[in-house]
C-alpha cells in the first residue's frame, strides 16, 4: 500500500512540481530583463516586487481553502458540492481584490513611508499600476487550479504554466524594449507583459476546463451568479489562517533580509544568493505540498483515515527525503552552485563566496525542516485543519524564530550566522509540530 501511495502521490506531484519551478521562472525572467534597462528601474522592480508578492501570497492562501473543500467533495462522489466551493471560490477571489487593488494602487505611498527613495518608489508605483489589471485573473486562476488539482487533473496546470513563462519572455521583449512596432515602455512593460501572461493563463484554463470531458459534470460556469453563503463562508473559515500563516513565514523572511543588511553588503549578497538558491529547491516540496493536500482530502472524503494518515505521512516523508538530496548538494558543491550567480575567481568576489558558503552550508539544514513542515501543512490543508497551523508559524517564525536571530546575531555578536540559524530553528519547530498535528489528527498520536 505504501509503495501504491508513493507512487500516486508522485504521479500527482510532478506535474505540480514543475508548474511551482515555471512559476518561479517567471520573476527570475523579470529580473533578468528589467536588469538590462538599468539599476534604477532594478530597484524599481525590486520595490514593486515587496508590494506584490505579499499581498499576492496572503490571498493566494486565502484560496488555498478551495482545494480541500473540492478533494474531499471529489473523494465523497459529490460533484455539486465540488463545484459550489469552485464559484464561491471566484467570488472570494473578486472580493480580495478590492484590498489588492487599493494597496497595489497606493503602492508609493507605503514604500515613501517606510523611507524609500520617492524617484524609486515613483518607477515602483507606476510598474504597480500596470501589474494591478492582472491580479483578478491571476486570483481567478488560483481557484480554478485547486479545482483541476482536486480532481487529481493536474497536467493542464503544468503546461499551461510553462507556457505562460514562454509568453512572459516574448510579452516583456515587445513591450519593455519597444519592438514590432510597441513604444518601449521600460518597467511599466513588464508590468503590463505580466498582466497579460495572466489573462492569457486564466483564459486558456477556462478553455480547458470547458474542453475536456472530465470537467463537464461540475458545470463550474453554472450558476455563477447564484450565492451560496454557507460555502462562502466556509471557504474564508478554512482559508483566511493559510494566508496568516503565509504571510507570517514572507515577512520572517523579509526581516531577516533588513537585518542582515545592517552588517553590510557582503553579507546581503551572499544572503541573497543562499536565499534564492533555497527558494528555488523550495518549489519542489511546495508543489508536493499541494498534492498531498489532495489525497488527504480525497481520503477524507471517502471516509478512509487510514489512508488520510498514509498519504500524509507518505507526502512528509517524501518531502523530507528530496530536501535530503539538496542538502547534500549545498554541502558538497556550494563555490559550483554560486557560480551561477558570480566569477568565483574575481577577487573581488571572494569575500561574499566565503560567506555564501557558510550561509549555503546552514541552508542545508534549514532546506531539509522546510521540506518537512511544508508538506504536514499541506496534509493538515487536507483535513481542513487550518488555524493550529497558523498559530505553531506564529510561535515558530515571530517568537522562536525571529527572537534567537535577533538574540544570535545581534547580543551574541554572530552577524548573518546567527540570522539564518534563527531562521532553521524555527523551520524545525514548525517541522515538529505540524508533523506531530498531524499525527494527532489523524489518530496515530497520543
Amino acid at each position: 500500500m505504501l509503495v501504491r501511495e508513493t507512487r500516486d502521490t508522485l504521479r500527482l506531484a510532478y506535474p505540480l512540481i514543475l508548474a511551482q519551478l515555471a512559476q518561479m521562472s517567471m520573476s527570475f525572467v523579470d529580473t533578468l530583463m528589467v536588469g538590462r534597462l538599468g539599476s534604477f528601474e532594478l530597484a524599481g522592480a525590486a520595490l514593486g516586487g515587496a508590494i506584490f508578492y505579499p499581498v499576492a501570497l496572503v490571498c493566494i492562501g486565502i484560496l488555498l481553502a478551495v482545494s480541500p473543500l473540492v478533494s474531499q467533495a471529489y473523494g465523497a462522489g459529490e460533484t455539486e458540492t465540488a463545484a459550489a466551493a469552485v464559484r464561491q471560490g471566484l467570488w472570494v477571489g473578486s472580493l480580495l481584490m478590492v484590498p489588492a487593488f487599493v494597496i497595489m494602487w497606493n503602492g508609493q505611498v507605503i514604500l515613501e513611508a517606510f523611507g524609500q527613495d520617492p524617484d524609486t518608489a515613483s518607477r515602483a508605483q507606476a510598474y504597480l499600476r500596470a501589474l494591478v489589471w492582472g491580479t483578478l485573473p491571476l486570483f481567478w486562476f488560483a481557484v480554478l487550479r485547486q479545482f483541476v488539482e482536486g480532481l487529481t487533473r493536474p497536467r493542464p496546470i503544468m503546461v499551461i504554466t510553462i507556457g505562460g513563462v514562454l509568453l512572459n519572455v516574448l510579452a516583456n521583449y515587445v513591450l519593455m524594449y519597444g519592438k514590432l512596432g510597441f513604444p518601449a515602455l521600460g518597467l511599466v512593460g513588464c508590468g503590463w507583459a505580466t498582466t497579460i501572461v495572466y489573462w492569457s493563463m486564466l483564459a486558456v484554463l477556462i478553455l480547458a476546463i470547458r474542453g475536456f470531458s472530465e470537467f463537464h459534470p461540475y458545470r463550474v460556469f453554472a450558476r455563477l451568479g447564484k450565492p451560496d453563503a454557507r460555502t462562502f463562508r466556509e471557504i474564508l473559515r478554512v482559508g483566511w489562517p493559510i494566508g496568516v500563516m503565509q504571510g507570517l513565514e514572507v515577512s520572517l523572511f523579509a526581516a531577516a533580509a533588513l537585518m542582515i543588511g545592517l552588517f553590510g553588503t557582503t553579507q546581503l549578497a551572499a544572503h541573497q544568493i543562499a536565499l534564492n538558491c533555497a527558494a528555488y529547491v523550495f518549489m519542489v516540496p511546495l508543489g508536493l505540498s499541494f498534492a498531498v493536500a489532495v489525497r488527504v482530502g480525497q481520503a477524507v472524503g471517502r471516509g478512509d483515515p487510514e489512508g488520510a494518515r498514509r498519504a500524509g505521512m507518505c507526502g512528509i516523508a517524501l518531502g523530507g527525503m528530496f530536501m535530503c538530496l539538496s542538502a547534500a548538494c549545498f554541502w558538497l558543491v556550494p563555490r559550483f552552485i554560486i557560480s551561477l550567480y558570480l566569477n568565483v575567481n574575481e577577487p573581488g568576489n571572494f569575500a561574499v563566496v566565503e560567506q555564501a558558503t557558510v550561509f549555503l552550508g546552514i541552508a542545508a539544514f534549514f532546506q531539509v525542516f522546510d521540506g518537512i513542515q511544508v508538506t504536514s501543512a499541506g496534509a493538515l490543508r487536507g483535513l481542513k485543519d487550518t488555524r493550529a497551523p497558523m498559530v505553531v508559524a506564529l510561535l515558530s517564525y515571530w517568537i522562536v524564530g525571529l527572537g534567537l536571530a535577533i538574540l544570535l546575531g545581534f547580543q551574541f555578536g554572530w552577524q548573518g550566522v546567527g540570522v539564518w540559524w534563527g531562521l532553521v530553528v524555527s523551520l524545525v519547530t514548525a517541522a515538529i509540530f505540524l508533523t506531530l498535528r498531524f499525527h494527532r489528527k489523524t489518530g496515530a498520536g497520543p
